[in-house]
């Protein structure tokens, strides 16, 4: 059971962090670790309700900027420690990313990813079609044209996750709250001054926005800008079947991505370009799409024919908190002192959560820069210094 603080949210605190989910709990947990005290988590609904508890859980190192790979590259250390660092099971698994290709045109690219990863220290290779057989038996490679592998990619079980993070936050003396919406950001003369939720105001003089698909939402009450949008994106589920498949596959092609969770039932997606885009959080629509059903299943079963066989038991839908280079927005905004928000994970946030979380969390209390939360900070937009990494699928 996940210890929640129950009566009314206390009138003051040292930090505020908005949201439930992955990066919420990540950066509570490392601020407590470093010794701040009185800690307040809100979240609207219930713990991972939001992008995290709707995830596919993967995670990789296989990405096209260095910024992502080394975030990357570091949360799949921390991944692999985790269960142990928590005291909760998360379910990490190292099975690998198979990411494959149908068009001649991406092979440059993906033998420059492949470059630049290695050098990053990341033990991705290259393969030929033929070679992909060798980790995925009954691939269809008859399309193929090429495809990268990295053994140490894997994924976890996204609720242990969450869960491990809110009871180790509890033993750090962080007060989460569920079932608790913040209304409005309070701010003056140029600082922070805490939140109004709808069970009290808690003055504080650090807030950080962490909401996910409602970060945009709350920064523009304090006057943030963020250019943040939001889109559906669904999941569809087999019936459980006997281990077949160890590595999450993935096509840069189409988008579709699927893997074998632990309970042996088929896991994917696939993007649509059609879906709309929101930024009014009255327009979110979370409910699940036939399309969305049939394009998944053709996808799967032209890469995987004996999938064909098999009866998918059910579909979800959650959001990608979008930005327009798919990479994550972190940091604070000059002239608004104690703001900081972690958003803006184009679809990602689980993978580089932990990561995250940490290197907000010693940025925030000693205000030190940090290279890459500098690099990706909201003013990268107006610099016009914008690297789009090109391995964002989903």
């Amino acid at each position: 059971m996940i210890p929640l603080s129950r009566g009314p949210v206390p009138a003051t605190a040292d930090a505020v962090v908005i949201g439930g989910g992955i990066n919420g709990l990540a950066v509570a947990y490392e601020l407590a670790g470093r010794g701040l005290k009185n800690i307040v988590v809100l979240e609207s609904r219930y713990i991972g309700s939001g992008s995290t508890g709707r995830c596919g859980g993967g995670i990789r190192a296989q990405w096209t900027t260095k910024e992502n790979i080394r975030l990357a590259q570091e949360s799949v250390a921390m991944y692999e420690n985790m269960s142990a660092e928590l005291g909760y099971q998360v379910f990490f698994r190292q099975g690998g990313y198979l990411m494959i290709t149908e068009n001649e045109k991406d092979l440059p690219a993906l033998r420059d990813a492949v470059a630049l990863q290695n050098s990053c220290g990341v033990p991705t290779e290259f393969l030929p079609p033929s070679d992909c057989r060798k980790i995925v038996p009954d691939l269809d490679v008859s399309r193929l044209v090429g495809a990268t592998f990295c053994p140490k990619d894997g994924t976890a079980y996204p609720f242990a996750v969450v869960w491990g993070y809110a009871r180790a936050c509890h033993r750090r003396g962080v007060r989460i709250f569920i079932r608790t919406t913040v209304k409005e950001m309070l701010a003056q003369d140029g600082r922070m001054r805490g939140v109004v939720t709808d069970r009290g105001v808690i003055h504080a003089p650090v807030v950080v926005n962490s909401a996910g698909p409602w970060a945009r939402h709350l920064a523009a009450q304090v006057g943030v800008s963020l250019p943040n949008r939001q889109e559906r994106h669904e999941i569809m589920v087999s019936e459980s079947l006997k281990p077949f498949l160890d590595p999450m596959v993935i096509s840069i092609t189409n988008g579709i991505y699927f893997s074998q969770s632990l309970r042996g039932e088929i896991v994917g997606g696939i993007g649509d370009p059609h879906e709309p885009h929101w930024t009014d959080p009255a327009e979110f629509d979370t409910r699940s799409q036939l399309v969305f059903a049939v394009r998944f299943a053709r996808a799967l079963t032209a890469l995987y024919p004996r999938a064909a066989q098999v009866r998918m038991m059910r579909q979800w839908a959650g959001m990608y908190d979008v930005t327009p280079d798919h990479r994550p927005i972190l940091g604070g905004v000059p002239g608004l002192e104690g703001y900081h928000h972690i958003c803006g994970f184009s679809g990602h946030g689980f993978m580089l959560g932990p990561v995250t979380g940490r290197r907000m969390a010693e940025h925030i209390l000693t205000g030190r820069p940090d290279e890459i939360i500098t690099s990706l900070s909201l003013d990268r937009f107006e610099r016009g210094d914008l690297q789009a990494d090109a391995f964002v699928v989903g």
